[in-house]
């Protein structure tokens, strides 16, 4: 959205203007209804391009390659949110997903998968630079967000998180070091600067970029963003394709747009989302607050820590409603 703001990119572009391979994308049409088992997937043009909205919206049709078409993603070696173990710029791997079927017709359903980093890919086609560089230069440097990389230095292996993993009794063990347990943060080939997952950082850090979004783009005398633009990134762009109309979509955040079909503590306006390792937040601009839960939980198998943290901030709230003269406490 910096981009967008400074003529770089436009949300209506098509993703072809940033990455050709785009032009031209096919969607799987699964086997018809009493086809033999193991039948071919079938694959049809995609009625339009792929645009930078849709990616940002995730109704770009593109999942984490598992879906109809998920034994031709298999073989491309393309499945799935991890990247840190990947010895190849995440640009790479996303030339080749241009080539294959993917789960629906562009615009036409929310479906989370690629899309951010794809986006991720854009910016380094738009900016002339790294992700890690960009997100360096233009955002975690002027926030002071000093604990926000894509890899951890050597020296500072003490400080990450050990991953846990649920197990099915509802106790944690701790998970394993290969592969997304304790993943390749520290000691991994430090190639793939992934846009949808993977970036390690602190509740302190985090919360300032929070804050950030929910002072209108500017913090501590730093903007990075309009009031405008903010505003625009949260409010709903797909109508009900999200949650059944539950919430709005807007560009990156799941958004309350009515509390009672939300069915949980919050205020209309809120937006939220959260990351692979169960980690999860939220700005309520209406309370002028911003959660943050940091956690390292793979899987989580349907924990509710989430709901419970949230749950415990909105009841801590009393006194009159917000926006009233009289104070909160």
């Amino acid at each position: 959205m910096m981009l967008v703001e400074e003529g770089r990119i436009g949300l209506a572009d098509p993703l072809s203007r940033y990455i050709p391979a785009f032009r031209k994308t096919t969607v799987a049409v699964p086997p018809p209804a009493g086809a033999a088992a193991g039948s071919a997937v079938s694959a049809v043009p995609a009625k339009r391009e792929i645009t930078i909205r849709d990616l940002l919206t995730h109704t770009s049709g593109i999942g984490y390659g598992e879906g109809v078409a998920a034994e031709l993603w298999k073989v491309a070696g393309i499945q799935g949110w991890y990247f840190a173990d990947r010895n190849e710029p995440v640009a790479a791997v996303v030339e080749r997903m241009a080539a294959l079927p993917m789960d629906a017709q562009p615009g036409e359903k929310y479906v989370y998968g690629y899309s951010t980093d794809i986006l991720g890919v854009v910016v380094e086609k738009a900016s002339g630079l790294t992700l890690a560089e960009f997100f360096q230069k233009r955002i975690t440097g002027p926030l002071g967000m000093v604990d926000s990389r894509f890899f951890l230095p050597p020296l500072q292996k003490a400080r990450l998180a050990a991953v846990y993993a649920a197990k099915e009794d509802g106790t944690i063990e701790r998970a394993g070091d290969r592969g997304t347990g304790q993943g390749d943060y520290v000691e991994g080939p430090r190639a793939a600067f992934s846009g949808g997952a993977g970036l390690l950082s602190t509740a302190r850090d985090y919360g300032r970029f929070l804050q950030m979004l929910l002072n209108g783009g500017e913090l501590d005398g730093v903007r990075l963003l309009g009031s405008k633009t903010v505003e625009l990134m949260t409010v709903n762009h797909v109508g009900s394709l999200y949650e059944e109309g539950r919430f709005g979509f807007g560009l990156g955040f799941e958004i309350v747009e009515d509390l009672g079909r939300a069915g949980r503590y919050g205020s209309v306006g809120e937006f939220r989302w959260g990351g692979a390792y169960f980690t999860y937040y939220w700005a309520d601009p209406r309370e002028r607050l911003v959660g943050v839960l940091m956690t390292q939980l793979l899987p989580s198998r349907e924990s509710d820590l989430q709901q419970k943290f949230r749950t415990l901030v909105y009841q801590s709230i009393v006194g009159p409603p917000a926006g009233t003269s009289a104070p909160r406490r």
